[in-house]
């Protein structure tokens, strides 16, 4: 089982994220303390670090960045109620690979963790498969595989289906889905990630008609991969 160290001072959301986390599979180490979080990462080595920026013993920014210091290469996630942009661009200069401003989505989160998570393992690599229940996407040849169907896809969909798997029966929104994939493109809107998505339902008729996933809209959170195949979302 993953452990995640959570350092958060507030013990109502923290006693909400870890058991959320561990529903999801997760095994929680919970401090309140910047010192407490040292330690324990030391002890521990966690899989990953869900931080608050505000700790009563000092701030969230020199814990990310005496981690880094310390050779610690796993994913480190502020949640924080500091929105300002420049709150976002302290964290992520100080080490973090994110940062989700309170109150947040507890699924968003989760979302998020699990995808550092798999790019931290390599599961992304070209050269690999990406498995998630029986749905298969070789990363190679760019084709999904869900038992005997096959679906070839063009480099930008299996990019997009790569993203959903890895946040399967969580949705990602269409903000998420542009960062990662058309960001850096001029002239590309952020209708494109709709475009896409109905190429990618289009190409996966076959795999949802025999029981396999569909693509679902998750009304105002953004789209999904539902591994059980049963939304009516569109």
């Amino acid at each position: 089982m993953m452990n995640v160290l959570l350092v958060e001072d507030d013990a109502d959301i923290g006693s909400m994220l870890s058991r959320g986390l561990k529903v999801e599979g997760f095994d929680v180490t919970t401090v309140e303390r910047a010192d407490q979080a040292l330690d324990t990462a030391r002890d521990i080595n966690p899989c990953a670090v869900v931080l608050d920026m505000i700790l009563p013993d000092g701030s969230g920014l020199d814990v990310c960045r005496a981690l880094r210091e310390t050779g610690y290469t796993g994913p480190i996630l502020f949640v924080s109620a500091k929105d300002e942009v420049q709150d976002r661009v302290d964290g992520l200069t100080a080490g973090a690979d994110d940062y989700i401003v309170k109150p947040f989505q507890f699924d968003e989160l989760v979302a998020r963790l699990r995808t550092h998570l798999l790019h931290r393992s390599g599961s992304s690599d070209e050269h690999e498969r990406l498995i998630v229940g029986r749905l298969v996407l070789d990363h190679e040849t760019r084709q999904a595989h869900y038992g005997t169907v096959h679906v070839r896809l063009t480099q930008r969909e299996a990019e997009l289906l790569a993203l959903l798997m890895q946040s399967a029966n969580h949705p990602v929104s269409r903000g998420e889905i542009f960062d990662r994939l058309w960001a850096t493109q001029g002239g590309v809107s952020l209708n494109v990630v709709d475009v896409y998505v109905g190429y990618l339902r289009t190409k996966f008729a076959d795999i949802t008609r025999v029981g396999g996933p569909l693509i679902g809209t998750v009304r105002g959170r953004g789209f999904m991969l539902d591994m059980a195949g049963n939304r009516s979302g569109r």
